[in-house]
């Protein structure tokens, strides 16, 4: 794949991904359905039967923010014998605490490697702070914890738009030691993915999401105050107006549209320093593959694709096979692959 250039401006994205040939129309529903079903599915079986966790500890760490001093990260870290070390990295409105999680530490168990599930920032609910797609200065705060100076092999694996973060910090100045990263289901472009996740009157996704970063910035308000007062951002309900109204002036950027061109890594993907994974569901009603695909093509050679048919937004077959000689599943192939670089 050719080094990146400068993207064109989303309408243009949308109007060249109409141009591209489809399944027909069954298939198209087909894809759609299950799509829907495998971002559903699992999410409500974890709820219902959460994974069995693994044992690890509290972690924290504090870094300096210019604005508003410090702020305290936080984690879990479950600490084994060896010098690896895989760093997950929840998505957008997310935290340690989402069902997905554990599926890395108990991966990384099945490994033998020390796991970090890392809180972006404000996460946990304290009220620290609110975070944005591109705050890599946090990933640079985690990894100089001396609590983790011993690790000489870490890989980050970046779920959504964690996924998103961790292959921005790979394109720039990355620790020495992390060696390779994974993002999965992961946004590109942030213009594109947030017209195409604000699509619609109800959306049940979109409203997750908002869900989640309310209540992040609710504990922020309350400790910190904020750009916006909170009644207003309660009011909020597209991802667009939630990035124009709190996080542009929160970070000092003039509005959405500015955040998202400083912000987005699509057009970095063709600088990334590691080797890095991505990988995608083709029916992902969240991050659909035509959000991604333009980003994609103008990646590094470092950069290497997987789309899975068979899934849906952070929810994959436990068959999912990226040809790794590993136990199947998402977290057991993407792990085994980043051991491997």
């Amino acid at each position: 794949m050719s080094g990146a250039g400068p993207l064109p401006h989303s309408a243009e994205l949308r109007s060249r991904a109409a141009l591209v040939r489809r399944p027909g129309l069954l298939a198209r529903q087909w894809l759609r359905w299950h799509g829907h079903y495998a971002t559903l599915a699992p999410f409500l079986w974890r709820r219902i039967f959460p994974v069995s966790r693994p044992h690890s500890a509290p972690w924290s760490v504090t870094c300096h923010d210019a604005d508003v001093g410090p702020v305290r990260l936080t984690g879990s870290l479950r600490a084994l014998d060896g010098d690896e070390l895989l760093v997950a990295i929840h998505g957008l409105g997310g935290s340690v605490r989402s069902g997905y999680m554990p599926l890395a530490l108990v991966a990384a168990a099945r490994s033998n490697v020390s796991c970090l599930l890392l809180n972006l920032r404000g996460a946990d609910l304290s009220g620290e702070d609110i975070s944005h797609a591109a705050l890599t200065a946090d990933l640079d705060a985690a990894l100089a914890s001396p609590v983790l100076a011993g690790y000489r092999r870490i890989y980050l694996l970046g779920y959504s738009l964690g996924g998103h973060l961790a292959l921005r910090y790979a394109s720039g100045r990355p620790d020495p030691r992390v060696v390779a990263v994974a993002a999965v289901s992961s946004p590109l472009d942030l213009d594109v993915s947030a017209w195409a996740l604000d699509r619609g009157f109800c959306n049940v996704y979109r409203n997750h999401v908002l869900g989640g970063l309310k209540a992040i910035y609710e504990a922020r308000y309350r400790k910190r105050g904020g750009p916006v007062p909170l009644e207003r951002a309660r009011r909020i309900g597209k991802i667009r107006q939630w990035d124009e109204v709190v996080v542009a002036p929160r970070f000092g950027f003039a509005g959405a549209d500015e955040y998202y061109a400083q912000a987005s890594v699509a057009g970095h993907l063709g600088r990334l320093a590691v080797q890095a994974l991505y990988v995608g569901a083709i029916a992902d009603p969240m991050v659909p593959q035509d959000t991604v695909e333009a980003a994609l093509a103008k990646a590094s050679s470092l950069l290497h694709v997987h789309w899975e048919r068979r899934g849906g937004h952070l929810g994959f077959s436990s068959q999912c096979d990226l040809g790794q000689a590993a136990p199947r599943g998402l977290e057991n192939q993407v792990l085994a692959w980043l051991r491997a670089r």
